[in-house]
């Protein structure tokens, strides 16, 4: 049997069409995750995330009303590698939330800042008054 340089260069745009298909498909089928709200009690939700990204860790926030600053997003529940279901109380009869992905083992309330993980975790030097000092 003879092979051709046209036969392999058929052969090589298959196999290139099918990978490019195949990356297609599974980018499609990862889907971003979903949060489910239900409210299970007087001030207090039960929050389910779908499509988990594997052990991802995921922190919630919440806040009562949307863009207003005299109501910012609070932390309501900080979650473990692979949590899914959270259990919130609210001080509020309803509530807005949302899923923060947590991408460093330092938890976002403790982080330098929420919004840039690479700061890593807060910490405080106090250079004055020394140790022992008497404050007056």
């Amino acid at each position: 049997m003879k092979t051709t340089n046209r036969n392999l260069t058929a052969w090589a745009g298959i196999c290139a069409a099918c990978l490019i298909t195949v990356a297609a498909l599974t980018a499609l089928a990862q889907t971003a995750p979903v949060l489910s709200i239900t409210p299970s009690g007087t001030n207090q939700f039960s929050i389910n995330i779908t499509n988990n990204i594997g052990m991802a860790t995921f922190d919630l926030q919440g806040t009562p009303l949307l863009a207003n600053p005299d109501y910012p997003w609070t932390w309501a529940a900080i979650g473990t590698p692979g949590q899914t279901n959270f259990v919130v109380n609210s001080v509020y009869d309803s509530s807005f939330y949302r899923a923060i992905l947590d991408t460093n083992s330092i938890p976002l309330w403790e982080a330098a800042d929420p919004n840039n993980p690479s700061l890593g975790a807060l910490s405080i030097t106090i250079d004055t008054p020394v140790n022992g000092s008497t404050l007056h």
